[in-house]
């Protein structure tokens, strides 16, 4: 899979892809709580309605994007709708999945419009104020992408101060473009894609990404361009939002995130799930 991932990321590989396992004792600790009469909030909605919300916000492949091979209807996949199948099957519910732009998504959990949201979100500690968080499923750096006319003309983070820098909005790339680029110009906008136009227009000079998320656009762009630098001091990776006071519903989340990297099927997802974005992107 390694082999894969580095090809798919041409040139991101020097980030690598790093699995996190988790702590043992999950699976006893996800049965007692959804077998507990003292249920929360949120896993007995889950179980009166019958199924799980899950929010997040397409145009950020592998991680989620809309599949072009379904007609007629507007199905979302990716990796992360791969761990939303797997949590609402260990909850014995349906699947629904609700797409929105990513700086809808924490208020859209604590408002109840939707359970969990699921989409490459970085547990940072400002976001834990409103919303409790599982453990990571992914770990990925952060760099930036250029035009390939450009490719490079930048050395280190510092040549890019006072440059325009486009990122998508209420993300971990639009804080570490503002706090890590001295002086720089950032242009928020609403999907990584919308980032990515004013990049190839000429009308910013790079787009912060999570480097699987990077090397999934060099793929589809070859006018694009990695620049193999990387923003400093930065932890995290990605993990399911929940509802603060949903400590059993997270218990089963940290669960199904456990086995699926213990079998592979996290390796595996990223792997089908780069080759199904670029086959979709290049049958439009």
């Amino acid at each position: 899979m390694k082999k894969i991932v580095k090809a798919a990321m041409l040139g991101l590989a020097a980030a690598g892809l790093v699995l996190l396992g988790g702590c043992g004792g999950g699976s006893e600790q996800a049965k007692s709580a959804a077998g507990s009469s003292s249920q929360s909030a949120l896993m007995q909605k889950i179980k009166k309605d019958g199924k799980l919300v899950v929010g997040t916000a397409s145009g950020f492949p592998p991680y989620e994007f809309l599949d072009t091979s379904v007609k007629d209807q507007k199905k979302i996949d990716g990796i992360d709708m791969k761990l939303a199948e797997q949590v609402a099957k260990k909850l014995g519910v349906k699947l629904e999945v609700q797409d929105m732009t990513f700086q809808s998504l924490l208020s859209s959990i604590t408002t109840g419009k939707v359970d969990i949201a699921i989409s490459a979100i970085n547990p940072t500690e400002e976001r834990k104020k409103t919303v409790d968080f599982s453990q990571n499923y992914l770990e990925g750096k952060q760099t930036l992408l250029v035009r390939k006319e450009d490719a490079g003309k930048y050395k280190s983070l510092a040549d890019f101060a006072g440059k325009k820098i486009a990122v998508q909005k209420s993300t971990i790339q639009e804080k570490l473009a503002t706090e890590q680029i001295p002086d720089a110009q950032i242009v928020a906008l609403a999907k990584v894609p919308d980032a990515l136009l004013e990049l190839k227009q000429g009308k910013v000079d790079a787009v912060p990404v999570q480097n699987i998320v990077g090397g999934q656009y060099l793929v589809t762009n070859d006018d694009l361009a990695p620049t193999n630098i990387y923003f400093e001091k930065y932890s995290g990776g990605s993990a399911v939002a929940v509802p603060k006071g949903s400590d059993d519903v997270i218990a089963v989340i940290n669960e199904v995130i456990q086995e699926n990297q213990k079998n592979g099927n996290i390796d595996k997802w990223v792997d089908e799930m780069t080759k199904k974005a670029v086959a979709n992107a290049q049958s439009k």
